[in-house]
């Protein structure tokens, strides 16, 4: 199961392993999104930047947004966890 990015700078360092992890620099990333280096480093960072240069970053990496609910399933942790009632 793919984890969870809940804040911009969570979401920024995942961009920047997955520019890393490719080989690429921030003036590649930012010659294919065309935008300026530095707003790739302020997306990297968490700072704020516009959607569709996230989106443009993320499609240059080969990668996309899932939208995925956050919420603690009570269920999950019980059978990851166990019940200790039963014994």
């Amino acid at each position: 199961m793919p984890s969870i990015s809940l804040n911009a700078h969570e979401l920024g360092q995942r961009v920047r392993a997955e520019r890393k992890a490719r080989g690429r620099t921030q003036s590649w990333l930012a010659e294919r999104v065309g935008c300026r280096r530095q707003t790739i480093a302020e997306l990297e960072a968490g700072r704020n930047v516009a959607t569709h240069v996230l989106m443009a970053a993320l499609a240059a990496l080969g990668k996309g947004l899932i939208i995925a609910d956050a919420r603690i399933d009570l269920e999950r942790i019980g059978e990851t966890f166990g019940d200790d009632s039963e014994t």
